[in-house]
C-alpha cells in the first residue's frame, strides 16, 4: 500500500498501482502470500492495535480476503527492538513455521532496505527491493533483485526458473 508514515485509519490506505493484480498472480501460482510489518506507531504510542487491524481490515477489504494467508506485525519502539523487528528475521520465521513454509523457497518483496535485510536474514531465496533508486547496499548479492515496481518484482518471481534466483 501506499505508505501515509504511520498508516491509522483505514480511510488511509490506497494500495500501489497493480499491486491486487500481482498479488493475485502469486496466488494463482500457488504462493502463499504474508505480510510482516514493523508498526512502530504502536510502540510510539501513535495509535493503538485496534487501529493496527482496522487498517489491515480495509486492506484486506479491497485486495480480497482471501488473498493475504496471515499477517504479522511488530510494534517494538526501535529504540527497544525484539528479534522480530525487521531487519531481524523472527516474524519470517514465525509466518515458516505456522504456515510450514519453507523460506529457502520463500521470496521476500520490500521497498525498505529492512525488509530485504530481513529476507536475507531468515534465508529466503530472494529478494526483490521495490525501489527507483537503489543504492550499492547489496551491490552483488545474485540473491538481491531491484524492480522499479510491484508489478515487476512480481513478474522477477514469476519467470524464477525451479532451484534458481
Amino acid at each position: 500500500m501506499v505508505d501515509p508514515g504511520y498508516p491509522s485509519k483505514p480511510e488511509q490506505v490506497r494500495l500501489l498501482a497493480g499491486v491486487k493484480e500481482g498479488l493475485a498472480s502469486l496466488r494463482s501460482a500457488g504462493f502463499n502470500l504474508v505480510i510482516v510489518t514493523n508498526q512502530s506507531g504502536i510502540g510510539r504510542g501513535f495509535f493503538t492495535e485496534t487501529d493496527f487491524w482496522a487498517v489491515q481490515a480495509r486492506l484486506g477489504t479491497l485486495l480480497g480476503e482471501d488473498l493475504i494467508s496471515a499477517t504479522y506485525f511488530c510494534p517494538d519502539h526501535p529504540e527497544n527492538a525484539s528479534d522480530r523487528r525487521k531487519p531481524a528475521p523472527g516474524m519470517l520465521f514465525e509466518a515458516a513455521h505456522d504456515l510450514d513454509v519453507s523460506l529457502g523457497e520463500s521470496f521476500m518483496i520490500g521497498d525498505k532496505e529492512s525488509d530485504i535485510e530481513a529476507g536475507l536474514n531468515a534465508g529466503v531465496k530472494a529478494c526483490v527491493w521495490t525501489t527507483k533508486t537503489p543504492n550499492a547496499t547489496f551491490a552483488g548479492r545474485n540473491n538481491v533483485w531491484v524492480a522499479p515496481d510491484f508489478k515487476t518484482a512480481v513478474e522477477l518471481i514469476l519467470a524464477c526458473p525451479e532451484g534458481t534466483a
